[in-house]
């Protein structure tokens, strides 16, 4: 599924889930490249929920959220839809 971003310098996040649940990939579009490999790195092969528990909430700067941030929403979202 692809989700557009709000708030964040990333302009979409390009992800799928695994029937288990686990997260297949993650691939952010925009966004300081590095940071958001390095993120896409770290939650691949996690559970859903598990990196929900661990990204949701992270604000970058003086902004209301980031891209860690927008992920976790764009996880919720699908797994709301895959259910």
């Amino acid at each position: 599924m692809v989700y557009k971003t709000t708030g964040t310098c990333a302009q979409a996040i390009d992800l799928a889930l695994n029937p288990d649940g686990t997260i297949e990939h993650v691939t952010f579009v925009g966004g300081c490249n590095g940071n958001t490999q390095g993120v896409a790195a770290l939650v691949k092969g996690m559970k859903a929920e598990e990196a929900i528990s661990k990204i949701k909430g992270i604000k970058c700067g003086y902004k209301s959220t980031s891209c860690p941030d927008q992920l976790a929403l764009a996880l919720e979202k699908a797994i709301a839809s895959n259910s």
